[in-house]
């Protein structure tokens, strides 16, 4: 989508792709770094005038550390000269307990303390999520569907568009902002669940069932939702025509 538009688009990652550096054959410059302890970060950010953050640390020590290289990210951005950072986080994470959430909302306050102008971008989930579930559901032909959990997914291509757009944004006077973007409906996960049933034509039993802890307080009590922004443009359904993967 950056390529596309013609910029100048460098990837940091601890792995990158084979045989990648510097110049990745897609066109955007690949540089292995690490936040965590800060390796090749400086060479990664050279010139960078906007960074956008889409690292994850779901598990162990690259969760602990979130938050920290997050702060680390920034601070290596602001010796750069890069002038903003746009973060992709989760809706309402400040709003429960669970540990990956929390790691979430720690460095959303990383990034509302920095010296850069920051954007924090909270979406719904991703279409892709609750695919993952049916999938892995359908391989025992048992189509688990969370009791009482609606879900407003959303693209990933429209969550990227989102952040583009946000990296691309004159400067504004608010040093910190904070937005939620959603999907474009809104669907209990049983409905969701027929809806990749009859796209991929796969047998299995939908059952209902309770999801404990957490996760399932913070998905009944609707959590997960922002009906006043319905943001994304692609239905789960739509997303599924195109990628016969999910099916």
């Amino acid at each position: 989508m950056a390529l596309d538009a013609g910029l100048d688009v460098t990837v940091l990652s601890r792995r990158p792709p084979s045989g990648a550096s510097p110049v990745h054959r897609d066109g955007a410059r690949y540089f292995q770094a690490d936040v965590t302890t800060g390796a090749g970060l400086a060479e990664a950010l050279q010139g960078a005038d906007v960074v956008i953050d889409c690292l994850e640390g779901q598990f162990g020590k690259a969760r602990r550390k979130f938050a920290d290289g997050g702060a680390r990210l920034l601070a290596a951005a602001t010796v750069a000269g890069v002038r903003k950072a746009v973060l992709l986080s989760i809706i309402n994470c400040d709003q429960t307990s669970a540990a990956f959430y929390v790691s979430k909302a720690d460095k959303e306050r990383v990034y509302a303390l920095s010296s850069l102008e920051t954007v924090v971008v909270r979406a719904t989930q991703f279409h892709s999520l609750v695919t993952a579930v049916f999938q892995a559901g359908s391989k025992v032909r048992l189509i688990p569907v969370f009791k009482g959990a609606r879900f407003q997914t959303i693209s990933p291509t429209n969550v990227a568009s989102e952040l583009l757009a946000e990296a691309l944004r004159e400067p504004s006077e608010e040093r910190h902002r904070t937005r939620t973007i959603g999907g474009p409906d809104i669907w209990s996960m049983r409905e969701l669940a027929e809806i990749w049933r009859k796209a991929s034509g796969r047998a299995g039993l939908l059952v209902e069932v309770p999801l404990p802890g957490e996760m399932g307080r913070y998905l009944r009590k609707g959590l997960n939702l922002v009906p006043s922004q319905r943001t994304g443009t692609d239905t789960f359904e739509a997303w599924l025509a195109k990628r016969e993967e999910s099916l």
